[in-house]
């Protein structure tokens, strides 16, 4: 006990900065890798390189030490690496950050963007052209993306329902959006194994299979019956007019849910 009070009697200004520094570091590394499929390995490396660090400390074994001593570093140079989807991400957001009108340009680019898949999904919900239209969020999508057909288009209404069009060769499979843009159609999406979905079309089990996934929010029109959907965090919110269906967008791009999601089907 007198020596933690020593400790702590010693400690001075820098050495404050200093471990407020190193928590600054730490909480940027999980808030990067928040609501990705990365969180899990980045959290046991943490693990790894500090229970390695700790041991070297405590324990008296000079060759162990040398060991982690040798292979810390190679461990930190690995973080980049194995991240770098995550840290190219961050630092775009990062380099986005602008003042409030940047802001409330980027809000109102939002909710044209919604009106325009809102109006798209109305329309061909009212064709019978079935639609599988997925938003990008946290969690990369980039192994789904290369499965299909670049695009890179503004979303407009009148391109995704020539997308989806049954006459044209991008219709069948899912369209991405990412950052405001179209990215990419025809993209093959992973279907749920979940037997609660087995009497849903192929469609609607994507959609579900995705958001198991990753925190993708993904809106579905069904072929047969023109119902509108939204999957999000392995669940569907069905039966949706064109304005519940902007509602529902608009909460989760406003209010960033990440994979709090929902906890019911509805």
């Amino acid at each position: 006990m007198q020596d933690i009070f020593w400790v702590l009697s010693n400690i001075q200004i820098p050495d404050i900065i200093d471990i407020l520094l190193v928590a600054a570091v730490f909480y940027a590394l999980f808030f990067i890798a928040q609501g990705t499929q990365a969180v899990q390995l980045l959290r046991g490396m943490v693990m790894v390189i500090l229970t390695a660090f700790l041991a070297s400390q405590l324990l008296p074994f000079r060759g162990f030490s040398w060991l982690i001593s040798t292979t810390l570093p190679a461990l930190l140079i690995a973080i980049p690496v194995v991240f770098q989807p995550e840290l190219r991400r961050a630092l775009e957001r990062l380099g986005r950050t602008g003042s409030l009108l940047a802001r409330y340009q980027q809000d109102e680019a939002t909710e044209q963007m919604i009106d325009e898949v809102a109006r798209a999904s109305h329309r061909l919900a009212n064709e019978r052209h079935g639609a599988l239209i997925v938003f990008e969020r946290e969690t990369g999508l980039q192994e789904y993306v290369e499965t299909g057909v670049p695009v890179d288009a503004d979303v407009k209404a009148e391109l995704l329902r020539t997308i989806f069009h049954p006459n044209t060769p991008l219709h069948d499979k899912a369209v991405i959006i990412r950052d405001g843009r179209i990215v990419a159609a025809s993209c093959l999406l992973p279907v749920t194994h979940n037997p609660q979905y087995s009497g849903m079309g192929t469609r609607h089990r994507a959609a579900i299979g995705l958001t198991e996934e990753s925190d993708a929010l993904v809106v579905t029109v069904s072929e047969e019956t023109g119902i509108i959907s939204v999957a999000h965090n392995g669940r569907m919110i069905r039966r949706l007019d064109i304005n519940r269906l902007k509602s529902v967008l608009l909460a989760f791009f406003q209010h960033r849910l990440g994979g709090r999601g929902w906890t019911k089907r509805v």
